[in-house]
């Protein structure tokens, strides 16, 4: 697949905010958009009419005005303005309420930014929170955004996770505690590390990253005491890294890995399981962490939250992880075009 991406490092990074569940606390986040500044040229994806009725009703944006342009941002992101791309809902959305019948025009979103960013309109795409059930009501298969994307453009996928400077990968990602050994093979760990140490040079900018590998068990396997899998699966696949000039530590028992001491001059943290990486990641950054997707032959970030649907239109709602979303994508175009 040959991808198209501007060529200008003087312009503006070009992003495109997919607006996600319409019922959800996605509208809210891109009007809240609206009245930021960012380096950058951002343009949502959703309802126009949905939006300025959320607009009208929300007590986030405290009366403040928006002046919606239909089409693609071509300027700045300034306060009180926001570029919209328009994709009408099938029936009209309120906040919390959720309808099937919205379900298509939420994917149809996704296949938008998707086919902008490989045709070389956009330079990186954001998503606000999706509703997965409704999806799967809808009678489509639909288990995330990440396996969505990887499908689109048929590629191997990592999950990593930021806040601030900690960076934690997946090797695996949505699987029961119990699937998780047998998930973890040489060729799946070999795929996951190449992914992640390719994508911390070209989208991040470092050039020789160090990563810090986490092992499967309880201190990392007391030598085979504990488990074999450090033993047999993880040591072999980081030697052959590691031969290859990769700068790899590990296995480390993450129970100790993640004190500052430990973590100090690492560049990301690769975690066998969900779990073993993810809480001290939300602990470190709860409500301003970011999703990001490696593999892809784009840049996708994402908020680390849900729809909330219970706060959609209400003036309660944490935007920190949309802005941690924003900055990093914008910090990836950059990185690229150095």
């Amino acid at each position: 697949m040959r991808l198209i991406l501007s060529t200008d490092s003087n312009s503006l990074p070009r992003l495109v905010v997919t607006v996600g569940e319409p019922a959800g606390i996605g509208p809210d986040l891109c009007l809240w958009l609206a009245t930021q500044e960012f380096d950058a040229r951002i343009t949502a994806l959703g309802d126009i009419a949905a939006l300025q009725q959320r607009a009208a009703q929300s007590k986030l944006l405290n009366n403040a005005d928006i002046d919606f342009t239909e089409g693609e941002a071509t300027q700045r992101q300034m306060a009180g303005q926001l570029a919209v791309i328009d994709h009408p809902l099938k029936t009209n959305c309120k906040p919390g309420q959720l309808d099937t019948a919205n379900a298509a025009q939420v994917l149809s979103l996704l296949d938008t930014a998707m086919q902008g960013c490989e045709r070389g309109r956009f330079d990186a795409m954001v998503t606000a929170p999706l509703q997965k059930s409704v999806i799967n009501d809808a009678g489509v298969a639909f288990t995330g955004h990440t396996e969505y994307l990887a499908d689109y453009f048929q590629t191997q996928t990592v999950m990593m996770l930021a806040a601030g400077q900690l960076r934690v990968a997946l090797a695996t990602t949505h699987l029961p505690l119990s699937a998780v050994p047998a998930a973890i093979t040489q060729a799946g760990l070999t795929r996951a590390l190449s992914i992640l140490y390719k994508e911390l040079q070209s989208k991040f900018g470092l050039a020789s990253p160090k990563v810090l590998i986490c092992g499967l068990n309880p201190h990392a396997g007391e030598n085979g005491h504990m488990g074999r899998e450090e033993i047999e699966v993880i040591e072999p696949v980081l030697a052959s890294l590691k031969a290859q000039g990769m700068n790899l530590v590990g296995p480390l028992p993450a129970d100790t890995l993640f004190v500052p001491k430990h973590l100090e001059g690492a560049d990301a943290v690769l975690a066998m399981y969900h779990d073993q990486g993810l809480p001290v990641l939300k602990h470190a950054g709860f409500g301003e962490a970011v999703n990001i997707t490696l593999g892809l032959p784009i840049i996708r970030t994402s908020v680390d939250h849900g729809t909330a649907l219970d706060l959609a239109g209400s003036n309660n709602i944490d935007t920190g992880s949309m802005r941690a979303a924003i900055l990093s994508a914008i910090e990836q175009c950059r990185a690229q075009t150095q």
